[in-house]
């Protein structure tokens, strides 16, 4: 056996989870593509629909271990939500818009014998927003890409996530995993290229929304 396949084999089971919304024309190539590189291991795949008025969730349903629909509350509250349905000691959460490449998955559920959050860091930030969040409350975390939302996570971390500040693309979750002394870990990788309409907006409209979710978040951070 392969130093890569006994790394494989001690991992007992990955829920991946994502948030949908309008993805008709990428979920059933990310759910094929998680499928692949999971065969093998004990895994689901757990679609979270922030009602979409495209079909996803149609498309969903037959590919999916589960596929539920709950109101728009943005992806942050989607992808706990769908955390909490999961079974498996190693929680994977992923975008659905094909930026993250499902073969890094088995790193990163390999790094949470060390971790208890693993944080898949791009290593090309586009915002210059996220620039600055990177710079600031991103080192004080110890990652590089505070609004990542490729990570994983131990399944007994769920239970400390209870989110107050309305969506913050994910920078909510790891500012409370900091402030409990939680384990967060780094991994890198190259991300694909955007897609031309983003779910976040328009550079204008997604840097106002993520420098809005930094200062949030901040708030949270230096709350004593």
């Amino acid at each position: 056996m392969s130093g890569d396949q006994e790394a494989d084999s001690k991992i007992t089971g990955v829920s991946v989870v994502t948030t949908t919304w309008n993805e008709h024309s990428t979920i059933s190539q990310l759910i094929l593509e998680v499928r692949t590189v999971l065969q093998g291991i004990p895994h689901e795949i757990i679609v979270v629909d922030d009602e979409s008025q495209d079909g996803t969730i149609d498309i969903a349903k037959p590919l999916a271990d589960i596929a539920v629909t709950k109101k728009r509350e943005g992806q942050t509250k989607g992808l706990l939500h769908g955390m909490r349905l999961a079974k498996y000691p190693v929680i994977i959460t992923i975008d659905s818009d094909l930026e993250n490449n499902p073969k890094h998955i088995p790193e990163l559920a390999k790094k949470t014998a060390e971790y208890d959050i693993i944080v898949a860091s791009r290593t090309k930030i586009p915002r210059l927003s996220e620039k600055i969040a990177s710079k600031t409350l991103g080192e004080l975390v110890g990652v590089r890409d505070l609004f990542s939302n490729y990570r994983a996570y131990k399944k007994e971390t769920i239970a400390i996530f209870n989110l107050k500040a309305g969506e913050t693309f994910g920078a909510e979750p790891l500012i409370i995993a900091k402030k409990h002394g939680l384990k967060i870990g780094e991994t890198t990788y190259s991300p694909s290229p955007r897609r031309r309409k983003p779910r976040i907006g328009g550079t204008i409209k997604a840097n106002l929304r993520i420098l809005w979710a930094l200062l949030k978040v901040w708030v949270i951070y230096l709350d004593v």
